[in-house]
């Protein structure tokens, strides 16, 4: 397999040494060039991956799922990757790259530590967020804009949960929508509808009590986990990546989960021991659709044509019932 030079920003920043350091083409993304870097760190052998991409975009993308990795990282030890720097590269102008712990998918290592994917989803979403900078209360939003997708995603802060899933998700994605696939008065209506009435309805503040935030993978398909070995340590784990983060109602993570489905009844079992479904429990079908919403608008604002209609679906269900 023929070696890339790995670029002297790469090599700073992961304090390598230029000689003993080779990168070669590893795997695919739909959004980036990935790489699996092979090095030496105090005699013992290591291994990086890394992902290049070209523009503001890639910039934002790297800068978003580096920090998605390690608020992950943070909460649940050996459930993903930790990136270990992003920025621009030296040789290539305009060009970015992110560099993580290489995780080994195909890996059978023994050892590891036999905690269920149920049950680190639900450490996850039972691990109380940090509290912002310059805040003095756990808020509900992202310290940097994450993509899912190639979607951009407003994470500024609020202190109602309820305000932010209206408008930097609904709002925002309706928006993205329109700019990527012209006017369309139908659907702008409903998602005002659904961003005005429907959502304080089903999860304003005075509805779902205490909605406390933590942090949410975001893109959580069975795309995005499998199992493996993370930097060549512990045994084989069940493992996520590719996140699209945020620190937001627990609930919200089972929007992509529902979507796509691949979760089976014993998951969700297990899940729902660990984190009981919240009151109004009836309510709570409609609320994963109104957290799925969002993941359909979001695959019409990037790919366009059927994902409308199952927007569209949700959202006549959801206002006939609730608005």
């Amino acid at each position: 397999m023929p070696h890339t030079k790995v670029d002297p920003a790469i090599i700073e920043a992961l304090g390598l040494d230029p000689a003993n350091a080779v990168m070669h083409s590893h795997g695919g993304s739909g959004f980036a060039s990935t790489f699996k870097i092979k090095a030496e760190k105090d005699g013992n052998p290591v291994n990086y991956f890394v992902k290049t991409g070209v523009g503001k975009e890639a910039e934002v993308m790297f800068r978003g799922e580096h920090a998605s990795l390690n608020a992950i990282a943070d909460v649940v030890p050996n459930f993903c990757p930790r990136s270990h720097a992003h920025g621009a590269l030296s040789d290539r102008p305009g060009h970015y790259f992110m560099a993580t712990d290489f995780l080994d998918l195909g890996s059978s290592a023994p050892g590891g530590s036999g905690k269920t994917l149920a049950s680190k989803v639900a450490q996850m979403h039972t691990t109380p967020a940090p509290m912002p900078d310059g805040h003095d209360k756990p808020m509900f939003g992202f310290p940097v804009p994450t993509c899912c997708g190639s979607t951009e995603q407003d994470n500024s802060w609020r202190e109602s949960w309820a305000d932010f899933y209206a408008d930097n998700r609904l709002r925002h994605i309706a928006r993205q929508g329109v700019r990527n696939n012209g006017a369309d008065p139908e659907l702008e209506e409903a998602v005002e509808q659904v961003a005005g009435k429907v959502v304080p309805r089903l999860i304003g503040d005075d509805v779902v009590k205490d909605i406390k935030p933590v942090v949410i993978h975001g893109d959580l398909w069975s795309g995005n986990h499998s199992k493996g070995q993370i930097a060549g340590q512990g045994g084989c784990e069940e493992v996520v990546y590719d996140p699209s983060a945020v620190y937001g109602h627990s609930e919200y993570e089972l929007g992509i989960m529902s979507m796509f489905g691949g979760f089976s009844n014993h998951f969700w079992k297990e899940y729902h021991e660990f984190v009981p479904k919240a009151e109004p429990v009836d309510e709570w079908p409609d609320r994963v659709r109104l957290y799925e919403l969002y993941h359909h608008l979001n695959h019409f604002a990037m790919f366009g044509g059927g994902y409308r209609g199952g927007a569209m679906s949700i959202m006549r269900k959801l206002i006939s019932k609730y608005a």
